[in-house]
């Protein structure tokens, strides 16, 4: 209660989250995967090609999207989805809203804690292999990389803020899980397939101009264009890069789409919660 009264209440609450999950060893058991899962694909990411070894920044990067749109998006999805209705159902959601905090404080500063946590994990991770693999990257190649961790951030705060987003909307934890799963599925694993599909079946004929844009309706596919677009050694990897328009695959429009994708969430979020009972 004394924090409350002499720290801005959203800072509380941010505080409380960043702290319980350093306390459960989430921030640092998550950062430990994802470095070994780095430093693995880095070293076997041109394995196909019949080598092995790290190679250059591009190369080594092409191989992390594919590893960071699996898990960093699930990650996300699990930190936040009983983010407010487990409160709820543990009888606290009340007695939180007793206290001299606003609806409005409590979710951005659940937002703004499990983001800290969320961040703390990505950076620790790809930066412990950052570090290995900086000799082979360069100046050049360390700046590309920099650039990679900073969207996958982007990444993991978008599909937080769609966890958070579920936490309002679902009547249960049990829910909330089905439908973080169910999310996580759709966006990673069966659109690009569903798109891709009916492309191939209509030779074209059926979404047209329209397919650029219905992949920025997928925050995992605006993050893949976007780490594809911004290295040039590496777009003659994925046919996706080819049929992108000049104004589209500009690498400032993809980034200010993923950061709608983080506030539109969000904000719907709050719309609902300023309304729940």
């Amino acid at each position: 209660m004394r924090n409350l009264l002499t720290r801005h209440p959203l800072l509380v609450i941010a505080g409380k989250e960043f702290r319980e999950r350093l306390r459960s060893r989430w921030v640092l058991a998550v950062a430990a995967v994802l470095a070994v899962f780095a430093l693995a694909i880095a070293w076997f990411g041109a394995a196909q090609q019949g080598a092995v070894g790290f190679r250059g920044a591009g190369v080594t990067i092409a191989s992390l999207v594919s590893l960071v749109i699996y898990l960093v998006p699930l990650i996300a999805l699990l930190l936040g989805y009983d983010a407010l209705v487990g409160e709820r159902e543990r009888g606290s959601l009340d007695l939180l809203l007793a206290l001299p905090l606003s609806r409005a404080e409590l979710l951005f500063g659940k937002f703004l804690g499990l983001g800290a946590a969320l961040a703390a994990t990505i950076v620790a991770g790809f930066g412990l292999a950052g570090l290995v693999l900086g000799r082979q990257f360069g100046g050049a190649g360390l700046l590309a990389y920099g650039g990679f961790v900073g969207s996958t951030l982007l990444l993991g705060l978008a599909f937080l803020s769609l966890a958070l987003l579920i936490s309002v909307l679902a009547a249960s934890r049990v829910v909330a899980g089905g439908l973080a799963i169910a999310l996580w599925f759709l966006l990673v694993l069966a659109y690009d397939l569903l798109l891709l599909g009916l492309l191939v079946a209509t030779a074209g004929g059926f979404l047209g101009a329209a397919f650029p844009l219905l992949l920025l309706l997928n925050p995992a596919d605006v993050f893949r264009l976007l780490n594809v677009m911004s290295l040039e050694d590496v777009r003659a990897l994925y046919g996706l890069a080819t049929v992108m328009p000049a104004r589209l695959a500009d690498p400032r429009v993809q980034g200010a789409v993923l950061l709608l994708w983080i506030a539109v969430p969000l904000g719907a979020a709050w719309l609902r919660f300023r309304k729940a009972r």
